[in-house]
């Protein structure tokens, strides 16, 4: 096998190689010289040599040419071959005249996806080699980013169950409680039944608690349907200000009593959001929840969390962009702790079912929106979470915020 890589870009990434195929040497030297300033140019002599090739950098080659009349084994299986083990390659399929009708068969059978006839006319050639290679370029892409859609929506819906299964949790719980409690009417009347409580109070605050969490899980799963339903119609027109999400999570949150008055909000630096609501939805709640968390374990005489919309410079030198920053006043983090938290799965609280995936799915989610996720805290004075988000072209330009 030969490579002529005159023309190749270099540092090039992805598959951006013609490999072509044909027994005669001389077809493969004469292919190399003239088409190698404008394209990296593999070759190979035979069906095994090129499978053999493939094997080894199947991730370079982007375009198949190969003859048809080649000896053992013929060009149309070579494309079969290649149709099934590499299906981002375009193939190409070189034949004579007289090779016509096989030609015709190859395509027909979604072999080859062009014909091209000997003697390989120059301009004809290089045109067909510029439509394959862009062809299979954006086939490549379009694979990638299926692969990265379908990653990206395992991990979310495996977070998701995590945080809908919470919650559910904690009403089995309760609703086990109230039933190992519950008590016949002691005249034994139909109709009337009675659940025994240490103090008053006791089960009313269940049945609250785990209504609020049944809500919570219900507005989780319903958000990411209607996404579902939006992206089947192909509706990406739907914008969502980041005032709206911060008043969404104030709104279905299921905090425990009282603890929704720890909560405050600062949204005079109101933007609109990147993508859609679900993920966002899920990746605030999540930090609201892992506050709520820090300030139950260690609670201060004045407990409180702040979500507030800023426009910051996320690194000095960087201009500024859109925020949204939670704030807490809990027993913060160590600088050991801190260095690991978005880097690897990291929790405080396995004991009570924390996976440390928590602020890992956020930033996975940032990363995605083209935005960042910075964590700073100090040991004893509480923790805030910043998310930036990139610049909307719909946003009007507010004051830097120090």
């Amino acid at each position: 096998m030969t490579l002529h890589d005159a023309g190749a870009p270099q540092g090039h990434l992805g598959p951006h190689a013609i490999l072509m195929v044909d027994d005669e040497p001389q077809a493969c030297k004469w292919f190399a010289r003239l088409y190698g300033a404008e394209f990296t140019v593999l070759t190979a002599s035979s069906v095994d040599e090129a499978l053999a090739l493939l094997g080894a950098r199947s991730q370079e080659v982007a375009v198949l040419l190969t003859d048809y009349a080649m000896p053992a084994r013929d060009g149309v299986a070579l494309l079969g071959e290649v149709r099934r083990l590499y299906p981002h390659v375009a193939r190409l399929l070189v034949s004579a005249y007289a090779d016509k009708d096989v030609a015709m068969s190859a395509v027909n059978q979604g072999h080859v996806e062009k014909i091209l006839e000997k003697p390989l006319d120059d301009a004809l050639t290089r045109q067909a080699l510029r439509e394959a290679l862009a062809s299979a370029v954006r086939r490549t892409r379009d694979q990638s980013l299926i692969a990265r859609r379908e990653s990206a929506l395992r991990e979310t819906l495996g977070f998701l169950a995590h945080e809908v299964t919470s919650p559910l949790a904690t009403v089995r719980g309760y609703l086990s409680a109230m039933r190992e409690n519950h008590r016949d009417h002691p005249d034994g009347e139909g109709g009337m039944a009675y659940i025994a409580q240490q103090k008053p109070g006791d089960v009313l605050f269940m049945i609250e608690a785990a209504q609020r969490r049944a809500e919570y899980a219900q507005s989780l799963v319903s958000t990411f349907v209607q996404t579902a339903r939006d992206a089947s119609r192909g509706d990406t027109s739907a914008s969502l200000r980041a005032s709206e999400l911060v008043r969404a999570v104030q709104d279905e949150y299921p905090f425990d009593a009282g603890e929704a008055a720890w909560l405050a909000a600062e949204l005079e630096d109101d933007f609109i959001l990147p993508g859609r609501r679900d993920l966002l939805y899920l990746v605030l709640c999540t930090l609201v929840k892992n506050a709520l968390l820090a300030l139950r374990a260690a609670p201060p005489k004045r407990p409180s969390v702040c979500m507030s919309l800023q426009n910051a410079v996320m690194l000095p030198g960087l201009a500024p962009q859109p925020a949204l920053r939670v704030v807490d006043n809990g027993p913060g983090m160590s600088p050991e702790l801190l260095q690991r938290l978005t880097r690897e799965p990291v929790t405080t609280r396995a004991d009570s079912g924390g996976s440390g995936m928590g602020l890992l799915f956020c930033k996975r989610v940032m990363t995605t929106l083209g935005g960042d996720i910075a964590v700073h805290s100090t040991l004893g004075q509480g923790t805030t979470v910043t998310l930036y988000f990139p610049p909307s072209p719909d946003d009007t330009p507010v004051e830097e915020t120090r």
